[in-house]
């Protein structure tokens, strides 16, 4: 599957970062799109900043994703007309951002996102340090140097991204292969690609979201540097960070980004912790991961509600059982060694992603419900099972089961206990008198496995 996403690419007749100041130009009789096929309301934006005087096309994501065959989510408008002169033309439109200054115009629930035409940024940066703003790296602190059609197809990430359609006149603008590279199932960015990632390195891991979630192939070149540059993502606020992991893993195929992030060790940037253990214990850290995500982007398929609290919590899980062992070495009881080991590794976690708390703290009680569900003497089975967090704690240990943890049947004793009558309930507590409750234990029961490598290094 990897072999197949990032092999290289025949090199089609133009150069695959020239720039066209002419774009091509598809007519409704050269394409299948149609203007119902859009928001009424983006469309309705277009039209009222055409009448205005102002360049207006619907953009991006929208167009691809028509062009395939799949339903957008979102609807973007890029125009010539400045932040402040769109606001002009919408009542119900307000300015947000400071890093990048786009126009929210409501209608109701919708939202359509409209922004100004981008130009490339100056050569000397003093000219314009209110607008433009960029890091000794090379990564774009602020954007808003406005400029021409040309110019903003230019400043697009990939070519697939880079489609203007006009629904007034049915036409498709194309500055950069994009059609091309749609029709070839081909993710390609545009310009250099060294230069583009190092403006920001979150377009690496765009290139893995689109990849997985269209089916298409990574362009050779595009793909080339970003092994090299991978830990140029450390320098990304943790709070955008987040936003770009939970699109990473809850699209739908979360199972094949995780593989592409490995790959490209782009995994290592954003989960240090679990990139250590996925190390030393390949095999059930990848497993473990694996199947969390293949029954995430299941629960994604079928419409049921997914929460970020249990991803993180399994995406962390691999990095906290050798933690806890170290501090029950150092003389921590396990509870105790359990909870510092959860508290230190949640912490330095957010220094990467900066999860908020919303989502810490159950995160942090999943991971203590695996060392209460081995304790189910007297009524403490009862108790747990009112728990808030029994559910998700129930689900964890069956994951962990699954990537090969030996619990002593744990899992299956409270598959049984919940679906039973009160009555052999007590006698399957009465049967656990002479056992070990404390079998199943989360950080002390695990297989240790080889350190052989795994299929995903």
């Amino acid at each position: 599957m990897l072999k197949k996403l990032f092999q290289s690419i025949r090199p089609s007749v133009r150069p695959t970062h020239a720039h066209r100041t002419t774009p091509q130009v598809l007519g409704s009789q050269q394409h299948s799109l149609q203007r119902q096929q859009f928001s009424r309301h983006a469309v309705g934006i277009v039209e009222r900043l055409q009448q205005a005087g102002y360049q207006a096309y619907l953009v991006g994501g929208c167009v691809r994703d028509l062009l395939l065959g799949i339903t957008p989510k979102d609807f973007d408008v890029a125009t010539s007309a400045t932040p402040e002169q769109v606001r002009a033309e919408f009542r119900n439109a307000r300015i947000i951002g400071r890093r990048f200054k786009l126009v929210h115009v409501h209608f109701g629930r919708e939202i359509i996102e409209v922004a100004t035409f981008r130009a490339n940024h100056p050569e000397d940066e003093a000219e314009d340090t209110r607008n433009s703003s960029r890091h000794e790296s090379g990564r774009i602190l602020r954007d808003n140097v406005y400029g021409t059609l040309e110019e903003d197809a230019q400043r697009r990430d990939f070519t697939i991204n880079a489609l203007y359609y006009d629904p007034v006149a049915e036409r498709i603008l194309d500055y950069a292969g994009g059609v091309h590279d749609v029709r070839n199932k081909l993710i390609r960015l545009i310009g250099d690609p060294k230069q583009r990632y190092q403006e920001d390195a979150v377009r690496m891991l765009r290139a893995v979201r689109f990849a997985a979630k269209l089916d298409f192939g990574i362009e050779r070149r595009t793909v080339e540097p970003i092994r090299e540059l991978a830990a140029s993502l450390r320098d990304i606020p943790a709070a955008r960070l987040f936003e770009e992991t939970l699109k990473l893993f809850l699209s739908g195929h979360g199972a094949h980004v995780y593989e592409m992030l490995v790959d490209l060790q782009l995994f290592d940037a954003l989960f240090p912790g679990s990139a250590y253990a996925l190390e030393h214990e390949p095999e059930y850290t990848h497993t473990l991961i694996r199947n969390a995500l293949v029954n995430t982007d299941l629960r994604v398929a079928q419409g049921k509600p997914v929460t970020p609290a249990f991803l993180f919590a399994a995406l962390l899980w691999p990095a906290l059982p050798m933690r806890a062992a170290y501090l029950q070495g150092q003389g921590l009881p396990p509870i105790p060694a359990m909870q510092e080991a959860a508290h230190g590794l949640i912490s330095e976690q957010c220094q990467r992603i900066a999860i908020p708390k919303r989502f810490t703290l159950p995160i942090k009680e999943i991971w203590d419900m695996q060392e209460r569900l081995p304790r189910r003497n007297g009524k403490r089975a009862d108790v747990l099972l009112e728990n808030p967090r029994f559910r998700a704690g129930y689900d964890f240990l069956l994951l962990r089961e699954s990537a090969g943890e030996q619990t002593n049947g744990l899992g299956q004793w409270w598959t049984e206990y919940q679906e039973l009558p009160d009555r052999e309930r007590r006698a399957m507590i009465s049967e656990l008198a002479g056992g070990d409750e404390d079998s199943g234990s989360a950080p002390r029961k695990r297989r240790r496995t080889s350190k052989r490598k795994s299929d995903v290094e």
